[in-house]
This record gives structure tokens, C-alpha cells and sequence, in this order.
């Protein structure tokens, strides 16, 4: 066994109505000033003013920051650390889904830290010597981007519009709140978008180089919760129990991403964000399967153990093939796009694409080695 680490943060408070601890957990953390991130269509629902309820409750100050959009940049950053120096926060809470906790996140580098975003792209940039970050709590609204339970800010840069991971295990939320109850009023393109992503990051944890025993209880579980209900919920976007469960699997591969990696179709995603908007979950969504495909000479008994939580009689051998059809099939029934060219990408964008994807992160924790012309490929199979 080939040694490996492990550590656990944050503490995850899990059920229906559990909004209503956020107040005590801050208490509990020394917040007495807080810095409340969420981004607007999140205000808007009513989950903010919620939760500031709570806090104010138990007596916590509260100052909000709304002013970023989805896929957050440095700018919205630079503005967010710049109002947290004016506002001296003790505490910040994040509201919302990936983008509201990246951009907590990436707020709390820059204001613990001091500095540009562009400083803590990669891992553990920032010297030990700077100390800790201020305490954080996440309340997801989404159930997707584990973000709640990963170190990782991804934060777009605003001149490049490269999306960056910004890691420090000091950026980790001290706590999370897992309330079902704030999932439910997500359109079905959100609640779609988070689901695939959250499955995508279950099998690519599970498969990437650096797996290892702990982070595989985590995508196996996590994939379990995943595969047996993220269809449910897309059958059934009421069904509360399906819900909660896809929100624990996202969690859960969240962890496992923090104890492993991902791998190519993360790389292939993020140039279609880039350079076509195209939005995170839909990009990894069309990926999976052609990833898989190609993995599966490399990974076969690790899809084998997916493909038979799910379908117990399927054979090593045939496992790798028969993943990347289910997954084709669960995302053709959430309604996204299943093809590049329905999202307006044509052959003559690939060269630009693979070229993109060969400068990404993850391609170096892939099973199998991505050259560039397999990028060509995989973009050229996703057509």
C-alpha cells in the first residue's frame, strides 16, 4: 500500500431544518461579525435573509456581499477581500451553491493572506507562516459542486478567463450545514447541472492517479448515494429523501476529491467554460462517457466496482463500456445536451479545445496519459 494522508474537516450538520443551527455554530466557531457571501438569485430566494435571521439570532453581526456572478473572478474577489477590510469580519458564512462558497473561499485567501488570486493558484502557495484563515461555515444551497467539503477555490481569472484552483487545507470551512430543504427551489437546469457534476466527480475521484484507500470509501459511497438517486430526482425533482441523498453524495465526493484528484474530463471541461460559456456541468456532462471509453483499458476493475453498485451482474470485462452508456443515458434524461454540436461547437473549435485542455491541471492525475491529439479525440468523439 503506497502511504497516503488523511484528515477530516469540516463537521457536517445533515437534515431537514438544520438552517435553523447556523447562529449556534457560529457562536461555537468565536463569530460575533460575519461576512455573509451569496451571490443574488440566491437573496432573491429568501435562503439568505434565512439564515441571517439565525445568526442575528444568536447575536452575530452580519454584513452581506452579493456583488459576483456565477463562476466568480478575480475581480469579484479583489472587491469582496477589499469590502472585508473595510467590514472586519470575524467569521464569514457561505450562502449559496459552488460559486457563493468558491467565492468565500477565494475572499478569505486574500483577506487572511493578503495579495492577488493569481498568488495561490495550485496548492499550499501561501507560506505557513502566514497562520490560519479566518473560520468559515458553507451552506450549500445546490447539491453538486462538494465544494462544502473541498479546500479548492475555483476562481475565474479576469483577464485570461482561465478557470484557477486555488487549494489550501486552511481554506477548508471549519462546519457545513446540509439542509435538504434549500435544494428545493432550484429550477430543474440547476438541480440537472449540480447532479452530473457531482456524479462526474464520484467516478473520476475514484479513478485518478492519486486514489487512494480512504478517498475510495468516498467516491464509492458517494457514487452509491449518486447513481441510485440522482435519476429519481430527475424523475421526481419533489422527491425530498432522493434529494437529501444526492446532496450527501455530493459532499462525500467532495471529500474524496480532497483526498485524491480528478482527471481528463475536468480538463476537457474547463476550455469549454472558457472559451464558449458553456456551463460546468453541462461541459463534464458531455465528456464523461468518451473519458471513460478511454480510460477503460487502464481502469477496468475501478469502473467495475461503479458499474456493479448499480448493476451487480455486469462482467469486468464489459464494465468500462457499459459506465459510459449509463452515464450517456443519465444525462440525456436530465434534459442537457448530449453532444458538442448541440451546444454550437464545431470541428474546426478542437484544435483550440485540446490544445486548452493539454495546459489543465487534472490531465496529469488521469489513469492514462492524455496526450494532445487524444484531446482531439475525445473532443472529436463528443461531437
Amino acid at each position: 500500500m503506497h502511504p497516503f494522508e488523511f484528515f477530516t474537516r469540516p463537521k457536517l450538520i445533515v437534515g431537514a431544518g438544520t438552517l435553523s443551527k447556523l447562529g449556534e455554530l457560529a457562536i461555537e466557531l468565536g463569530g460575533s461579525r460575519a461576512l455573509v457571501v451569496s451571490d443574488p438569485g440566491i437573496v432573491s430566494t429568501g435562503h439568505t435573509s434565512a439564515g441571517v435571521s439565525t445568526l442575528k439570532k444568536a447575536g452575530v453581526d452580519c454584513i452581506l456581499f452579493d456583488q459576483f456572478a456565477e463562476n466568480p473572478t478575480t475581480d469579484h474577489i479583489a472587491s469582496g477581500a477589499a469590502f472585508a477590510r473595510e467590514t472586519q469580519p470575524d467569521i464569514i458564512i457561505a450562502i449559496g451553491g459552488g460559486s457563493s462558497l468558491d467565492c468565500a473561499k477565494g475572499i478569505n485567501f486574500l483577506h487572511s493572506f493578503g495579495g492577488e488570486m493569481q498568488d495561490y493558484w495550485g496548492r499550499n502557495k501561501a507560506p505557513a507562516s502566514k497562520g490560519p484563515m479566518i473560520p468559515s461555515i458553507a451552506v450549500p444551497t445546490t447539491a453538486g459542486t462538494g465544494s462544502e467539503t473541498q479546500s479548492f477555490a475555483l476562481i475565474t481569472d479576469s483577464s485570461t478567463h482561465v478557470k484557477m484552483a486555488c487549494g489550501d487545507s486552511r481554506a477548508s470551512f471549519r462546519a457545513a450545514i446540509l439542509d435538504v430543504n434549500l435544494t428545493l427551489t432550484q429550477p430543474h437546469r440547476v438541480t440537472s447541472l449540480t447532479a452530473i457534476d457531482a456524479v462526474s466527480h464520484a467516478v473520476e475521484s475514484h479513478v485518478c492517479r492519486t486514489a487512494t484507500p480512504a478517498s475510495r470509501l468516498f467516491s464509492k459511497e458517494s457514487w452509491a448515494l449518486l447513481a441510485n438517486n440522482v435519476p429519481k430526482i430527475f424523475d421526481d425533482p419533489t422527491n425530498k429523501k432522493a434529494r437529501a441523498s444526492v446532496q450527501l453524495g455530493a459532499a462525500w465526493a467532495g471529500i474524496a476529491i480532497e483526498h485524491s484528484m480528478l482527471g481528463a474530463t475536468h480538463s476537457c471541461a474547463n476550455p469549454l467554460t472558457s472559451q464558449f460559456n458553456i456551463a460546468h456541468g453541462q461541459a463534464v456532462g458531455v465528456m464523461l462517457p468518451h473519458v471513460v471509453r478511454f480510460n477503460t483499458p487502464s481502469s477496468l476493475p475501478e469502473y467495475s466496482e461503479l458499474a456493479q453498485i448499480i448493476a451487480p451482474s455486469v462482467q469486468t470485462s464489459s464494465a468500462g463500456e457499459w459506465l459510459a452508456e449509463w452515464l450517456f443515458a443519465l444525462l440525456d434524461s436530465s434534459q442537457l445536451a448530449t453532444h458538442l454540436s448541440s451546444l454550437n461547437i464545431t470541428a474546426t473549435d478542437i484544435n483550440s479545445l485540446a490544445s486548452a485542455a493539454t495546459r489543465e491541471w487534472t490531465a496529469s492525475f488521469n489513469p492514462r496519459t492524455v496526450s494532445s491529439d487524444d484531446f482531439f479525440n475525445l473532443y472529436e468523439a463528443a461531437l
